[in-house]
This record gives C-alpha cells, structure tokens and sequence, in this order.
C-alpha cells in the first residue's frame, strides 16, 4: 500500500505532459503499418487469451472445481489479460508503462479500500470452496447459524434452516469460525440424559431403558449402547444414554426414545422427579 502511495505522489504534471505528448507524437506519424501493427497485437494478445482461458477451464474440470469458483476465477483472468493487453498496445503508441502501472495500481488500491468487506466475503469463499467443508444439501453449523446448505456462492453461503428460511451468511464470517458438519458421516449417536427418583433401583432403570433402546428399529448395536449411571444429583439419579444411529434416523430416534423411555418408566412405576426443597418448621418451644 505505502508503494502505491508513493508512486501515486510521484505522478507529476511533467508525467501526464510526456505521456500526453508520446500519444499525439504517435498519432501524428500513424501510417498504415502503425494499425496493422496494432490490429495484430490485438489480434494475437486474444489468441493468447483465448487459449490460456481454455486451458485453464480443461484443467478446472479435471481438478472437479466448484462451479462458482471456476467462474470467479475464468473472470478474474480475463480481467488480468484485458489489462496486460491494454499495456502492451499503449506500450507500442509509446505511453510510459510507469506512470500507467502507477496509475493502476493506485485505482485497484482505492477500489480495494471501498469494497474491503466484499473482498474479505469473497477471501472467505475461495476458501470455503478449495477447502470443501461442507456442499450442497448437507447440515452444518456455520456463522452462528444452523441448517441445510441451499448453495455456496463466492461471496455467501445460502443456509435453510429447520423452520423454512434461507440465511445468506457472509463467507467471510463462515471461514472465521469453527464449521460442524452433521451430515458428512454416515452414522451419529444419540447421547441423552434422564433423571431418575432415588427410589428406583439402578438394575431396573438400566433394564428398561436397554428394553426400549433394543426395540427400536433404527438404533443400532454396533458399536454396542451405552447405559450407565452417571451422576448423583441433589433431587434425582441421572442415566446416560449413548446411541448410535444412520445419519438421516438422528432426530427420530432422539424424539422416539425421549417419548418411549418416559412411557416406559410410567409402566414400571419408575419417577422422574422435578427440582424440590424440604422446609422443615421448627416451633419455639417457649410457645
């Protein structure tokens, strides 16, 4: 940045005076073999440009890029070749290619100051996209938001979330933090927390929660589930449960053992107390 201020304060009216006379100098001895030069220059810097591009687009496909990235960048390299040849032809008018650098880069260093938190959106997608943590249809949690990713453009994310809506979250935002994605494993486990009275015996709790666990059709027994008491709270015991299960059966076997587990702790008469506090009065005995 400093580099280009520095060439921005070294532009002098004597720059743009040279610059201007070099370009009426070659007007003013333009002859038919100055344009066939030029058109040729032209001519050849598009054969280049179009092969460079097209070579570039067969090595995207091999590598399987993603669609929105292979665009960003087949557009980002024509803008680069647009440019190199507009330097070459006003190179061969005779314009000093300095002051024109100079020029340039300071018009890219402005352009770059005004639009920085697109920049750093698109930074964030670019890598998002080269390092694939996540695609199209899978549930993730990124940004601070949870839900299906809709699509992964350059410059947002495009996440449906469980109650139908669709949040664009900056790229920028997703690549700072830390990305969960549920979706990318073929199986998940179900960990749940139920507390039990201090008068239901541990052998059975156990038993009846094995029971409804192993009646389930969507849980499975590889690895083997978990359950075992865990804690010793003020009003009750606490069993964890740890299930495992296909990636798409998660939220029905959550819900399905929550439901289960409690109807079948009614029918064995087991209690799942709430939060209680024992006040004991104590009578003045002078009364």
């Amino acid at each position: 940045m400093s580099r280009m201020l520095t060439n921005l304060t070294n532009l002098t009216p004597e720059d743009a005076e040279e610059t201007i006379q070099s370009v009426n100098s070659f007007f003013s001895t333009l002859n038919l073999q100055k344009i066939l030069t030029i058109v040729l220059l032209f001519v050849g810097c598009m054969v280049v440009m179009k092969v460079v591009l097209k070579l570039i687009d067969r090595a995207f496909v091999r590598l399987e890029m993603e669609k929105s990235l292979h665009t960003f960048i087949h557009a980002a390299l024509r803008v680069i070749l647009w440019l190199m040849t507009l330097c070459i032809v006003l190179d061969y008018m005779g314009v000093p290619m300095t002051s024109l650098v100079a020029l340039l880069g300071v018009i890219g260093l402005a352009v770059s100051l005004a639009i920085q938190g697109t920049l750093s959106n698109l930074a964030g997608g670019i890598q998002v996209l080269l390092s694939k943590p996540f695609k199209a249809g899978d549930y993730v949690e990124a940004g601070g938001v949870s839900g299906t990713v809709k699509e992964v453009g350059l410059a947002y994310t495009k996440l449906a979330t469980v109650d139908n809506k669709v949040i664009s979250v900056p790229n920028g935002q997703i690549s700072a933090e830390k990305i969960i994605n549920y979706t990318t494993a073929e199986r998940r486990r179900v960990d749940l927390v139920f507390g039990v009275s201090y008068d239901a015996q541990p052998e059975q709790v156990i038993a009846c929660i094995k029971g409804v666990v192993g009646a389930h059709p969507m849980a499975l027994f590889t690895p083997e589930p978990f359950v075992r008491l865990s804690a010793f709270q003020d009003s009750s015991i606490e069993y964890t449960v740890r299930v495992w299960c296909a990636t798409g059966d998660y939220w029905a076997l959550y819900y399905d053992l929550l439901e289960q587990v409690k109807a079948a702790f009614d029918r064995e008469g087991i209690e799942i107390p709430y939060n209680h506090l024992n006040v004991h009065v104590i009578q003045d005995e002078k009364a």
